[in-house]
């Protein structure tokens, strides 16, 4: 009688996953003029910010990264045929960070603000599926500053007054929407693989200076 392998035993299964309807993936820039003060809360009073350099950091609103605001029913032609796609209006929301590095490499970084961008996105999402936004890159960069002037007021928070801050956000985004359901197919067990055979290496010895010792005489 031939042995059964039972890594070539199938099972017909049933798993839950997440239909993807439609993904595209799409680039984003804006830019952002802060006004007035920023707050810095650990800028020392009397801080040298000549020949000062600033940066800045960006990251998604943890606690609500991204809202879709709207969804509409736009007809498309694709190829010649009529399509029914998805119109979304979608908000994006991030919190910033001014760092100021002097000349010296200290840095300060200011109080983080919450920033908003909105935009408009034509994916196969009809209503009920979900859409999911992973950015693959975030980042920001300072494109000018103008004149950077620090107040240090008595008791207050201290302040640098920019007078041409303009800082420049860049995304890349994977966009998907999405739908649970349940499906089934053929599918083979997993099999452990082998342990890999582990053996304790030779004992080190250091390597000899050649013709130094002992000497060839």
């Amino acid at each position: 009688m031939q042995e059964i392998n039972q890594s070539q035993v199938r099972e017909l299964i049933c798993i839950n996953v997440d239909k993807v309807y439609d993904w595209i993936v799409k680039e984003l820039t804006f830019e952002l003029t802060p006004q007035g003060a920023v707050a810095f809360p650990t800028l020392p009073a009397g801080v040298d910010l000549t020949h000062a350099s600033i940066q800045c950091k960006v990251v998604p609103d943890p606690t609500n990264p991204v809202v879709i605001l709207s969804r509409e029913n736009r007809q498309f032609t694709l190829s010649g045929r009529s399509v029914k796609l998805q119109q979304l209006t979608v908000q994006k929301n991030f919190i910033v960070t001014i760092v100021v590095k002097t000349a010296n490499n200290m840095m300060y970084e200011s109080e983080s603000f919450n920033i908003s961008r909105c935009e408009q996105i034509t994916l196969c999402a009809p209503k009920g599926t979900d859409v999911k936004v992973t950015y693959t890159d975030l980042d920001c960069f300072v494109c000018s500053t103008g004149a950077i002037t620090p107040e240090f007021p008595t008791g207050g928070t201290p302040t640098i007054t920019f007078t041409n801050l303009s800082v420049t956000v860049t995304v890349c985004q994977s966009i998907q929407s999405t739908f649970p359901v349940t499906v089934e197919f053929l599918a083979e067990y997993c099999e452990p693989r082998a342990d890999f055979p582990i053996s304790c290496s030779p004992a080190a010895r250091p390597q000899k200076c050649g013709n130094v010792f002992p000497s060839n005489c």
